[in-house]
């Protein structure tokens, strides 16, 4: 039986609950095709890092992914809708400028992430390896799965964008990641296999509602780097910053795995990255980054700008999540 566009809308995931006046006024307008999005002024006044405005971008976003089961795949660049997904576009990013250092060389950001932290009392890995306990495990592998279970794909935007060794060196990454060849091997279906294996619902957006903006935050930089071109240097700073500091955080998650009994397929999702991303670091220093400063010295600047900005996102969720912890609370919402 050939399946309508009715039911093909129906394949993706469920639009989540609203969290403010921006996120409110798009569901409607996503789900009702003749009503007109929130104005995009709205958005100057919004926290760039708040629920509201994470969430209506994350919507935005969503719609160049699974999309969503009671959205057309039409509205996916409705001429309608894009003033405000600018505006929260420019409304994220001017925050992230103001808030990320500037003006930092390629050498010195990337030698800082190299180095092993004296202080751990922020780092969730660490926690978990150390003193984690099963339910954080979960909590920690529910916020991630919004990015892992797509995991690769919002850097695959840049490789069009780019040539030479900058392009060689990050599709041989990508076909790693997207399993080289075995989709059992995905890592985005590895990630589900450890879901199951911590007993978490594996469905695609699964966790979207339970997730706050300091999580969404994280998975928002990735699209709104690989959308658009003029940020391909920020794109490959962010995947850069990943690849680096993945095979230590993984080796750790590992560790805590173990610890705690979590399971095979929760095990194996880490020690996977330990082994790869301990080689993707070499690749994505020398050829992508070094590629593609060799062809385009002038974006030293965005590929420092994506790797901090990937830090300062990254620690405000490690913040929040130890936190509500530390403080024997959950870090879900």
């Amino acid at each position: 039986m050939t399946a309508t566009s009715t039911d093909r809308r129906r394949a993706g995931p469920a639009l989540p609950t609203p969290r403010g006046p921006l996120s409110a006024g798009l569901l409607t307008a996503l789900t009702a095709r003749r009503r007109a999005a929130p104005d995009a002024g709205e958005a100057a006044a919004a926290d760039p890092y708040g629920e509201d405005l994470q969430l209506a971008l994350y919507l935005f976003y969503e719609l160049h992914y699974r999309g969503f089961a009671e959205v057309a795949d039409d509205r996916e660049w409705d001429p309608g809708l894009m003033p405000l997904r600018r505006a929260l576009e420019e409304r994220f990013l001017g925050a992230l400028r103001a808030d990320v250092p500037s003006g930092r060389g390629v050498e010195d950001v990337f030698g800082e992430l190299l180095m092993e932290p004296t202080d751990h009392s922020a780092d969730i890995a660490y926690h978990l390896e150390h003193d984690g306990e099963l339910w954080q495990l979960r909590e920690y592998a529910a916020l991630r799965s919004l990015y892992h279970l797509k995991e690769a794909d919002p850097h695959a935007w840049v490789i069009p964008r780019l040539r030479g060794r900058a392009k060689a060196g990050m599709v041989a990454i990508e076909y790693d990641e997207f399993g080289a060849g075995r989709a059992e091997n995905i890592h985005a279906r590895l990630f589900a296999d450890l879901m199951a294996d911590l007993g978490l619902e594996t469905e695609y957006g699964h966790c979207l509602d339970a997730a706050p903006a300091v999580a969404l935050a994280t998975v928002n930089v990735m699209t709104l780097f690989g959308l658009h071109r003029a940020l391909r240097g920020a794109l490959v700073g962010h995947f850069a910053s990943v690849e680096v500091t993945s095979s230590p955080g993984s080796r750790r998650l590992a560790a805590a795995m173990r610890r705690t009994g979590a399971g095979p397929a929760a095990e194996r999702f880490y020690t996977e990255h330990v082994e790869a991303d301990a080689v993707h670091e070499q690749v994505v220093r020398r050829e992508v980054i070094g590629g593609l400063l060799a062809d385009e010295p002038h974006l030293e600047a965005d590929v420092s700008f994506g790797a901090d900005a990937t830090a300062f996102l990254d620690d405000r969720l490690a913040v929040h999540v130890l936190d509500a912890w530390r403080a024997g609370r959950s870090a879900l919402r």
